[in-house]
C-alpha cells in the first residue's frame, strides 16, 4: 500500500458557465432597455401662468372649435382636410418666411384636430408654434 502523497491535481476553473450568464443578461438589457423616439413636430409648449403674453401683431393665429373646425385669424378654413389647411396658412403667410404661429384649441377639440394644424405647420417649415392655454382659477 502506497501512502505517500502522490501529485495532486490543480483546480480549474471552467468559465463557459460564467459566459453563458453574462451573454444571456447582455440579450436581455438589450432587448428591455427602451430607445428614444424622436418626434418630427418639435415644438416649445407654453407653462400657464397667472398673466398671459402679449401676442405678436405679424403673428398667425390657428383657433380649432370643439368640433374640430379651423379658423385662421377670424376666417372659417372651407374644411378639415389637411391640403386645404395648408393652402389657409400659406394664404395668411404671404410672403414671411419665419411667423410665429399660436394654436389656440377648444378643451374638447378631438386630438386629431390639433395634430393636423400642427402637422400643416411642419410642413409648411414654420418653427415657432405655441400652444395658447388658459390659467387656472382658484375659487
Amino acid at each position: 500500500m502506497n501512502l505517500q502523497p502522490g501529485g495532486e491535481d490543480e483546480p480549474e476553473v471552467n468559465l463557459t458557465p460564467l459566459i453563458d450568464v453574462v451573454f444571456l443578461l447582455l440579450i436581455f438589457f438589450m432587448v428591455s432597455t427602451t430607445f428614444e423616439h424622436q418626434s418630427r413636430i418639435q415644438i416649445e409648449l407654453p407653462e400657464a401662468t397667472a398673466s398671459p403674453e402679449e401676442m405678436e401683431e405679424d403673428s398667425i393665429e390657428i383657433i380649432i372649435d370643439a368640433q374640430g373646425r379651423y379658423f385662421i385669424g377670424e376666417e372659417q378654413v372651407v374644411n378639415t382636410e389637411l391640403k386645404t389647411l395648408k393652402s389657409a396658412i400659406s394664404k395668411a403667410l404671404g410672403d414671411r418666411k419665419v411667423v410665429p404661429v399660436t394654436i389656440r384649441a377648444d378643451a374638447s377639440t378631438p386630438h386629431q384636430a390639433v395634430i393636423t394644424a400642427l402637422d400643416a405647420t411642419s410642413q409648411l417649415g414654420l418653427t415657432q408654434i405655441s400652444l395658447a392655454t388658459s390659467s387656472i382659477q382658484d375659487e
